[in-house]
């Protein structure tokens, strides 16, 4: 009487050491593009390291924290990433520290960085760059399309890069059909586009 949900059992307990195998792989992936980075490549291989010497002695729950805790350091890394594309203040301008952050399973989840320019003025320009974010897929075939993307604001170019400009002189822009780039605030129209153009587009590119 009992065959039925052993065998329901079974299954579920060889899909979930499945997952955690396809998990443990991409993670070993994720690594191998990391080997220009030692150090931090050096602590992700130390998570999954650990992820797979516990799941082969059966600790599932130990290995699948210890994947989470190498995504998550790929994570940051990504987020790093970003924050060092961000430019230095331009001339007559002060900058802000660069920030970044990696939130694995938030709201918005993906990678974020951001940075504040002020001057003596006391008007302020930001820019917000983010991956892998859910708000990319909605953005993303707007920005991506001339038509629709002309109906937002005034196309500009950075770089390559197409842009828009709109009509407060916020800055938005689509690196990869993955990385979207915002440069916002209430300084004029003519620093937040100099500000977009100091952008490193291509070491966004790169990543």
């Amino acid at each position: 009487m009992f065959g039925e949900p052993n065998g329901i059992y079974s299954e579920a307990l060889t899909f979930r050491g499945f997952a955690m195998r396809r998990s443990l792989l991409l993670a070993t992936a994720l690594v191998a593009g990391l080997a220009a980075v030692p150090a931090r490549a050096d602590e992700v291989s130390d998570a999954i390291a650990e992820a797979q010497r516990a799941y082969q002695a059966g600790q599932v729950q130990s290995a699948q924290t210890a994947l989470q805790e190498a995504l998550q350091l790929i994570a940051q890394k990504a987020a790093a990433g970003l924050a060092a594309a961000l430019p230095d203040a331009l001339p007559g301008w002060t900058a802000d520290e660069a920030t970044s952050n990696a939130a694995g399973a938030g709201m918005f989840g993906g990678a974020t960085a951001s940075r504040s320019f002020h001057n003596a003025q006391g008007q302020t320009v930001e820019i917000q760059v983010m991956s892998d974010n859910p708000l990319i897929a909605q953005l993303g075939p707007i920005l991506a399309n001339p038509m629709l993307a002309g109906a937002m604001g005034r196309l500009v170019r950075i770089g390559e890069q197409r842009a828009i400009q709109g009509n407060d002189g916020n800055v938005q822009m689509l690196v990869d059909n993955r990385i979207l780039v915002q440069v916002q605030g209430d300084a004029p129209a003519e620093a937040k586009l100099a500000y977009a153009r100091a952008i490193n587009v291509a070491r966004l590119s790169a990543r």
